[in-house]
């Protein structure tokens, strides 16, 4: 191992030629003057030579929060402690970088941070090995469809240069991101994954410093599946059902004598295959078969049936603003919580001064954690071994539908009903979302307090509200008939209206943090940035908006295909945090795998789903205010309104600027903000509200529940 003063004179040389900084005598003060220990420093300076020589010489970013750290104290000290005759300077900016936010207490200290320069053990980074002989990537066969203007050109990690997965024909031709086409040998699955591991160069880099790098994903077509030895369907009502290969498969059996193992999910539509990691070093390759619905309909719309080069735009794209798939929509959404939110870091033991994984503060930890018995479901054994019939938290989107005597005259001779839909509201609710950590505690007649979450059995009975809209205290609209469990935004909201409330008793949280705000920026980035791709822009007007958002599915289908699939991420993965037993053998009170997942949080799911409908009904409420105008329907983020034209423009509330007025529906294309959901005559709208049906269900044509797979 190297000395400190070794590794100090390794990056001062290679900081010679920086103007910005002072010499290395003069570095040498500075570090002493600021009173940092070379051993922390040591720890910040853990990384290779090249990506250093790399980073200072503006070919890369870097690649290690350490080695920022390093920039920041040294650009620091350059502006604090000038070298003699040097006129202090401004230091330069610093890469971008947002540390992750500690999470709060209501009662009791803060989480002390922790220096980030301490997080890391200072040891020698080992010789980088020799990198694997790559095949030679040759030119992709031209689309038919145009690429979109930002169409992910993803960052080149040197570790993985073919970018994050590649779709494998049946001609050997393995496409990736960026229009590379590789040559792929392999003609049995451990061959493909030995190719995968060794020389594709497939694989994308971790999205927080703590947790683990992304396996390679490799998509097969019908005709690679066929060639591999796997079927092109799974046939038979039982393995429809399961969608797996039976053990005594020939394949299975390949793949378990070439030593490789498979999850315990088996070989299906998404299959794993791995060994156990040597090191750092992981060994796991991901499969998708198209022709096994790898890829769902409702969302990956046409996917299936592109082109193999298409098929890798599409995927691509989606890894690089999203993460690699790693199964459903649903689960990818999951799965990118835990990777922007590792359960653990590295810390250090105060008894042996060695480096070990601890709790990463701001994460759900490693641990399943079981909900209270009011955030649970009736077949929980919370639930059932413990006899409760107290009652439970039923915090759901809206389904709720006027009385059609409540209809005005006025109302009914207006020609048109026009929907809105609210672009992903669950991501919008979920932005600052301030949710439990640890464990609940149970509290009998506790003082309501807004910012602590979790759950409160009040009586809401009592409020009054205008019957013309919808109870913001219950998914179905109507009013509370006595006291029942609600979740901290709920009642909050109460409060907000001007009445008092009186908990009688709450299932409470003392660790708190905004644990879905990495989630919530990076899939909203994605939206917006798709959004742009297909021509709709934050910087239209409310016309031009509408007019692009027309339109924007005919301009790319497979960047339309791409947003589908990060709306179904943001619905799937709040769903997957309260997933439900599967299958027609289990039997009530016993666990079920998502049992096992420390992210089977449905105080989380109801946290999001409460301030989502809190917030729709504050616009529908801002909307009485400044327009007078009340809803026909409402269906979770889909909103249908009497109007005098077929535009929302028709009666959406603007002031005398031209601006639109805040608090109500606004239409633009960030979440939150409102688009056209579908236009129907008034005369339907009041026919479907006569027979008990939702207008908002149908006004866009079809049946939105189903539609998107709910």
């Amino acid at each position: 191992m190297a000395s400190e003063e070794e590794l100090f004179a390794n990056i001062d040389a290679l900081l010679e030629e920086e103007p910005q900084l002072p010499p290395p005598a003069e570095r040498a003060r500075l570090r002493e003057a600021a009173g940092i220990t070379q051993a922390r420093l040591a720890a910040a300076l853990k990384t290779s030579t090249q990506t250093v020589k790399n980073y200072e010489n503006g070919r890369s970013e870097p690649k290690s929060p350490r080695l920022e750290a390093y920039q920041r104290l040294l650009n620091g000290w350059a502006a604090k402690y000038p070298a003699l005759g040097v006129p202090a300077v401004a230091p330069a900016p610093a890469p971008a970088f947002r540390p992750e936010p500690v999470p709060q207490t209501f009662t009791g200290p803060a989480t002390p941070s922790v220096p980030e320069a301490e997080t890391v053990a200072p040891v020698k980074a080992p010789a980088a090995p020799a990198a694997p002989e790559r095949p030679a990537a040759r030119p992709a066969v031209s689309s038919h469809r145009p690429a979109g203007k930002k169409a992910a050109k993803p960052a080149v990690d040197p570790r993985f240069p073919h970018g994050p997965l590649a779709v494998l024909d049946g001609a050997d031709s393995a496409y990736g991101t960026g229009g590379i086409v590789l040559d792929c040998p392999a003609t049995t699955i451990p061959e493909l994954v030995e190719w995968t591991l060794r020389e594709s160069g497939l694989g994308a880099a971790k999205l927080n410093r703590y947790g683990k790098d992304s396996d390679p994903l490799v998509v097969l077509t019908a005709a690679a599946a066929v060639k591999l030895g796997l079927p092109e369907r799974l046939e038979g009502h039982e393995q429809r059902r399961s969608l797996r290969l039976p053990e005594d498969h020939p394949v299975v059996k390949e793949v378990l004598k070439a030593k490789w193992q498979l999850t315990q999910r088996g070989f299906g539509p998404w299959a794993r295959i791995y060994r156990k990691a040597q090191g750092r070093e992981r060994q796991c390759v991901q499969l998708a078969i198209l022709s096994w619905d790898a890829l769902d309909e409702r969302s990956w719309p046409g996917v299936s049936d592109m082109e193999a080069a298409d098929i890798a735009r599409v995927l691509g794209v989606y890894a690089t603003r999203v993460i690699t798939p790693r199964g459903s929509t649903a689960v990818s959404g999951l799965e990118l919580m835990t990777a922007l939110r590792p359960p653990t870091r590295a810390v250090q033991d105060p008894q042996t001064g060695n480096w070990v994984p601890g709790h990463n503060p701001g994460s759900l930890g490693t641990e399943p954690m079981d909900p209270a018995p009011p955030e649970a479901t009736p077949e929980h054994p919370v639930v059932v071994n413990s006899g409760w019939t107290g009652g439970f938290l039923n915090e759901e989107a809206y389904q709720w539908v006027r009385p059609v005597d409540l209809l005005t005259a006025q109302e009914c001779t207006l020609p048109y009903a026009v929907g809105l839909d609210l672009n992903t509201a669950f991501l919008a609710a979920a932005a600052r979302l301030v949710v439990g950590l640890s464990a609940p505690d149970h509290f009998h007649a506790p003082t309501f307090n807004p910012k602590i979450p979790g759950s409160w059995l009040v009586d809401l009975s009592h409020i009054e509200l205008d019957p013309r809209l919808p109870s913001p205290f219950t998914p179905d609209g109507s009013r509370p008939t006595g006291p029942a469990w609600y979740q901290t935004h709920t009642v909050a909201y109460a409060q907000e209206l001007g009445f008092n409330v009186h908990p009688i008793e709450a299932y409470l949280r003392r660790e708190t943090g905004a644990y879905l705000d990495p989630w919530h920026d990076r899939l909203k980035t994605a939206y917006v940035d798709t959004l742009a791709d297909l021509g709709v822009t934050k910087d239209l007007d409310d016309r031009a908006f509408l007019a692009a958002m027309e339109r924007h599915k005919d301009a790319d289908p497979a960047m339309a295909a791409v947003l589908a699939a990060i709306k179904a991420t943001v619905k799937g993965g709040v769903g997957k945090l309260r997933e439900r037993p599967q299958g027609r053998h289990y039997k009530e009170g016993e666990r079920w795998p998502a049992l096992g997942r420390p992210t089977w949080r449905p105080d989380i799911r109801a946290a999001v789903i409460s301030k989502a409908r809190v917030n729709m009904h504050r616009k529908l409420n801002n909307m009485v205010k400044m327009t007078g105008l009340y809803p026909l329907a409402v269906l979770s983020d889909c909103v249908v309104y009497p109007s005098p034209g077929e535009s929302p423009l028709a009666f959406l509330p603007y002031a005398a600027s031209g601006k639109p007025q805040p608090g109500g529906f606004r239409l633009g294309p960030t979440p939150g903000l409102a688009k056209l959901e579908g236009v129907q005559s008034m005369a339907w709208a009041v026919d479907l509200m006569e027979q008990g049906l939702n207008p908002a269900r149908h006004i866009k044509g079809g049946d939105a529940v189903l539609d998107e797979g709910e």
